[in-house]
């Protein structure tokens, strides 16, 4: 993967483009995608579960404007994804001032509302600069979009909050993540935004980005047909 300082350097020239909307397989007329450029293949695959599915990992970041920019694409990409594919969100803290963000992405999944509070912590953070490092604070806000105050200090606070982090800083070692958002694909593949450095504009960035994603998919989808033969 780029370097942190070449990456950052290229998604903030990217998030000074204009946005543009583009038409679906953007890289259906173009050359097939790159290793080395569009993609990066690890050296060695890390296993992922479950193993019947090609599982993508978004590591990403409340934090982080960048993914909350992507997020959008993201998700409309994820309404079409087939039945074979797994995406699975990876919070990512690349330091301790960062652990309470994870552990909010962590305690809304044990709670069953990721799905209607993903985007708003999303908004809270980077649209109207909540911090989110104070529990209290973060319980308020919990509260205020339905979720009782003691009920989530108990899953925030809990003792099964400590291997759900360790096994994301895990991943993040792992896969050697140093920038967001970063998408992996089948344990053996890294791709990005911040990878599109041919793309005109963020909204290009985001799409071939995911274009890219689809085209990896396919190609472990054929490769496990191929040895099921």
């Amino acid at each position: 993967m780029n370097r942190p300082e070449t990456r950052r350097r290229t998604v903030l020239a990217l998030g000074a483009l204009p946005l543009v909307s583009l038409s679906p397989g953007v890289l259906a007329q173009g050359a097939p995608p790159q290793a080395g450029e569009d993609y990066q293949v690890l050296q060695v695959r890390i296993p992922v579960e479950p193993e019947d599915k090609i599982v993508v990992l978004d590591f990403f970041r409340y934090g982080c404007p960048h993914c909350h920019s992507f997020l959008p694409s993201l998700q409309a990409w994820e309404k079409r994804i087939a039945t074979d594919v797994s995406l699975q969100h990876v919070p990512c803290a690349f330091s301790p001032e960062q652990e309470p963000l994870s552990r909010v992405y962590f305690s809304l999944l044990a709670l069953g509302r990721l799905g209607d509070m993903h985007a708003k912590v999303f908004d809270a953070v980077i649209v109207r600069r909540q911090r989110f490092e104070d529990p209290e604070e973060i319980a308020t806000f919990m509260a205020a979009n339905g979720i009782a105050h003691d009920k989530w200090m108990s899953v925030y606070n809990s003792f099964s909050m400590g291997p759900s982090l360790r096994r994301a800083r895990d991943q993040i070692v792992a896969y050697r993540i140093d920038g967001t958002p970063t998408l992996a694909c089948d344990g053996r593949y890294l791709t990005a935004p911040s990878m599109m450095q041919t793309a005109q504009n963020l909204a290009e960035a985001h799409e071939r980005s995911l274009a890219v994603l689809d085209f990896l998919i396919a190609q472990v989808r054929a490769e496990r047909r191929q040895k099921h033969k």
